[in-house]
This record gives structure tokens, sequence and C-alpha cells, in this order.
């Protein structure tokens, strides 16, 4: 097989290189967790959660280390990398908190009262199959991992291979404080072939990443009738209300548009305005826009880092340039910006898009905001919901 180039986003050139798995050795993982699991099990909710509370100790101590290694994998900036530090922790502190009570026996309600006992008593799984992206992969690692192991369960971890360092730097963290080594596996290769044999060994499945692939997950899952839980794209779209404050709802826009850079999920995409303070809008985005910085370094610097690669660049200057073809104005932005490292776009603001356009209808998956006017709310409205996804919408003012 041939080893993985993985590149650091800012410079362009060579990180490291991984040795791919194969779905045979994928399979030998599962099968070599699945008999390490029943011990973790055993252990007790409340010990696991007390393993989880070192872990989130050590996450803490080990911020720089872990940032610098976010960094170099994905070209984020630094306060961007620190936004995954503190999601990490949270979501670690809320699962050590909350698992003893999920997983204890509890008494509930019986078909027969007085004359019959049931109890409902939580169950691991077995074997729990975790599927992350590149664009936050401390985070959601920590999302969908740190629950199935607090549960009893044994993790196989497909990573990104761009960010696979960073990866199992967290799970060798969690190893150092107490998890049994084996018992959270990180495996990467070739996404198809180790994608596929991690949804066909895996006794439940937590994926997040593209609607494409998300529907390739969910029709392998049940066709083993394997539980699975998907997280995928969206096409997020923020309504600006009459009177609303301009100035607090460009803010608000701006901090959920350019997040990392865009690359994420839930990021505004779409943002709808009254057509009489439209213009007033777009002038207050273009001045706060222009103003943000982009770099990467490890001090708290800049606003926005790199976007993770070329082939991200390619897709966002694409759907640009489409929009441009298509009718629409860009505000500002809506450029390469090679002067400052290997993968910055520039924040891009686009407006006077006719309604079909591409760019108001399918995942960008950078930082852009489509500025939109309407008349009325029942407009507005109608307008966020044309779009195929469901997963994030903001309203800013007051109803």
């Amino acid at each position: 097989m041939n080893a993985i180039s993985v590149v650091n986003p800012v410079t362009g050139l060579e990180l490291h290189s991984l040795t791919p798995f194969s779905a045979t050795q994928v399979a030998l993982e599962f099968a070599d967790a699945k008999l390490q699991q029943p011990s973790w099990e055993a252990l007790g909710a409340k010990q696991r959660s007390k393993i989880a509370s070192r872990l989130a100790d050590l996450l803490a101590k080990n911020a720089d280390r872990v940032m610098d290694q976010l960094q170099l994998e994905t070209g984020k900036s630094r306060s961007h990398a620190f936004e995954e530090i503190t999601g990490g922790l949270g979501a670690i502190a809320y699962y050590a908190k909350v698992t003893p009570k999920l997983m204890r026996r509890t008494r509930v309600r019986a078909g027969v009262p007085v004359m019959l006992s049931a109890y409902t008593e939580p169950q691991s799984v077995g074997v729990v199959g975790v599927i992350t992206p590149w664009n936050y992969p401390l985070a959601l690692t920590m999302m969908d991992v740190i629950p199935a192991l607090l549960a009893g369960n044994a993790v196989v971890q497909k990573a990104d291979n761009q960010t696979a360092k960073t990866v199992m730097l967290a799970r060798d963290l969690a190893i150092e404080a107490g998890v049994p080594v084996g018992i959270w596996r990180v495996v990467y290769g070739e996404p198809t072939e180790v994608g596929n044999a991690v949804t066909d060994n895996a006794d439940y499945v937590a994926f997040t990443g593209s609607t494409p692939t998300g529907k390739i997950v969910a029709e392998r899952a049940a066709r083993r009738l394997v539980g699975y839980s998907l997280e995928l794209g969206g096409k997020n779209p923020m309504i600006v209300m009459p009177g609303a404050d301009l100035e607090k709802a460009a803010e608000i826009a701006i901090g959920s548009a350019f997040g990392n850079s865009g690359q994420l999920c839930v990021s505004i995409e779409r943002v709808y305005v009254p057509n009489h303070a439209k213009q007033q809008f777009e002038e207050i985005l273009k001045r706060r826009v222009e103003t943000l910085t982009l770099g990467n370094s490890h001090k708290f610097e800049f606003d926005l880092g790199a976007l993770s690669s070329t082939a991200q660049v390619n897709r966002v200057a694409g759907f640009i340039d489409r929009a441009k073809s298509e009718g629409g104005r860009i505000v500002t932005g809506g450029r390469v910006l090679s002067e400052v490292g290997a993968n910055f776009y520039a924040p891009t603001v686009v407006t006077d898009l006719p309604l079909g356009a591409e760019i108001l209808h399918k995942e960008v998956f950078g930082p852009l905001i489509a500025l939109v006017g309407y008349e009325s709310l029942d407009e507005a409205v109608k307008l966020a919901n044309d779009t195929e996804f469901g997963l994030n919408a903001s309203i800013v003012g007051d109803p």
C-alpha cells in the first residue's frame, strides 16, 4: 500500500506520511477490541467517568501542545484551535457528569402494578465505530468517542488522514488518563475502504461528514440492522428581523459564518435582511469583514486561518466564480490570498443573486456570506427553508 502524504495547509509542504490500514486490518482491530470490551464495561460507569475527568485535566494541561498539532494539520488560527480545546473539554465534562446517572438501573411503571416490577438498565452495544472529519478533529472526537467509551463500549475510530495525528494525540492522553490500551483504537487510510470496513464491523456507527457519504453509511448499517447516528451537511440561514440592531446582527453573522474559515457544518452561509435595510447592512458587513486578519501562528493574532487544502480552496473559488457568472456581485473578498500562504481565501460577501443560484442551495464549506433581501417575514422564512438541508438556522432581533 502506498504511504499517505499529509500536507501542511499553510505552507503546502509535507508534514509527515502515514501507512494506511487495509479493510482486513480494520476488521482485526474490531475483533481485538471486542475481546477487551467486557472488562472495560465491568469497570462501571462511575469509574469510567473518573477516568474521563482525568482526561479533561490532561487535555487542559497539554492545551498548547494539542493546539500546535491542530494548527499544523488544519491550518486554523490559534483562536479557532483554542475553541476546539474548550469544545472538547466541555464535551468531556458533560458526559463525565451525566453518564453515571444515565447508565444506572431505574425502576419504571410495570404493565400490572403491584404484581409486577419493571426496570430499565442501559447496556453497552459492544464496539462503536466512530468516523470523524478533518475540520474539528479534536472537538468532534470528544463529542462522539467519549460518550461511547463512558457507556462501556470499545471504540474503533476512523480519523481523517489529514488530522490523524491530532486524534492519536487525544487517544494517547486518554490512555495516560486510564483508558486501557486497545479500548480506543484509531485507524486511517483510503476513505472508502477504511470507512466501509468500520461501518461493516461496528455494533453501532457514529458518523460526522458529508451528506453523500452519510447516505452510504446509513445504507451499509441498515443492511446489518445496526444503529447509527449521522451529522451531515448544512446550508444554514440567518434571518435578520426588521428593526434589529444591524451592527450587532453583522457581528453575529460574521462570527457564525467565518468560524474555522467557514469550514463548519453549522456555519451560517445565507443571511436574509429586510430590503429597506439591505444597503446599510451590506456596508456594515463590508466594513467589518475587511478588518478581519488572516494568517497562522502560535499567537492569538489572526482572526482566520487557512482552508484545509488546495482542493478546498478550489471548491470555494469555484462556487464564487459560478455565483458571479449567475449575476452575483462581490461586496468584499472573492479571491485567493496567495500572498498570505498556500491555502488562504478572503472572507467573502456576495449579493444580488438570483433565487435559483447554486450558492444559495449547495453547501460551500468556506468563508462566505450570501446576502439576500426580503420584503416580508413570510418571504424570509420561505427563502430560508428553500434548501434540502435542515441542520441549523438563526434569527437575529426581536420576533
